[in-house]
């Protein structure tokens, strides 16, 4: 039997092609187990990067008292997280979703992209949830003047100012909560306050703290009371 051009070309190209796919890019495998062992569903599930990430090792207790469940990612960019959104987020049928992102791709984790792209990822997140009947939170960026890994990006700050604009005027145009923790952590030139961070980008357990008493009032409608 002739072999097709098409064909000849797909093998020649399939080294290239298994070498070009990274395995899990969305990283699902990361919270399968814990996904699979839930025996109840999460108040609130708190979707995001590193910084969610860190939350509950800073915080364990602000997760385990309060059936919240962490599903962040360290790294991750804004569609990594769309892509697991369903899996992490959805299945787990929360009350309310927190969404913390963006500033991974500001960083150019995974390669340039435009601001209203991100916050258009952002806001899919949000849509996907509301569709299964899951309150999304948009929560603020975080300041951030210069981010340690990534020196050659420019203006993060500013950077960070037209996302939450784009993130702010959704939520209110949708009615959905905003979460506003730039002001609190702002130091005043975009960066953010050297008492929350030691790093500039990610914050210390007092920054967690102070994030924690400004969503905590906004996460009450969907907490259930405690025995």
């Amino acid at each position: 039997m002739k072999k097709t051009l098409l064909s000849l070309f797909m093998l020649a190209a399939a080294p290239l092609l298994a070498v070009a796919q990274p395995q899990d890019w969305a990283n699902y495998g990361r919270y399968a187990e814990a996904n699979a062992q839930l025996t109840a569903a999460p108040d609130v599930v708190f979707m995001g990067n590193s910084i969610t990430d860190g939350w509950d090792d800073a915080h364990p207790a602000f997760f385990t008292d309060n059936n919240f469940a962490c599903r962040g990612i360290g790294g991750q960019v804004t569609s990594q997280m769309l892509c697991r959104f369903r899996a992490d987020v959805i299945n787990l049928h929360p009350k309310a979703v927190a969404i913390l992102a963006g500033t991974n791709d500001l960083a150019l984790n995974n390669g340039p992209i435009d601001i209203p792209h991100i916050a258009e990822n952002i806001v899919s997140m949000a849509e996907l949830a509301l569709a299964a009947g899951i309150r999304p939170i948009i929560c603020s960026v975080l300041p951030v003047g210069q981010y340690p890994w990534r020196p050659e990006v420019e203006n993060a700050s500013g950077k960070i100012r037209e996302l939450n604009a784009l993130l702010q005027a959704y939520a209110e145009e949708r009615g959905v909560e905003w979460v506003d923790y730039h002001a609190a952590m702002d130091a005043g030139d975009g960066s953010m306050r050297s008492e929350y961070s030691n790093d500039g980008v990610h914050p210390t357990p007092d920054g967690y703290t102070v994030m924690e008493r400004i969503i905590l009032p906004v996460l009450k409608p969907y907490m259930s009371a405690k025995q």
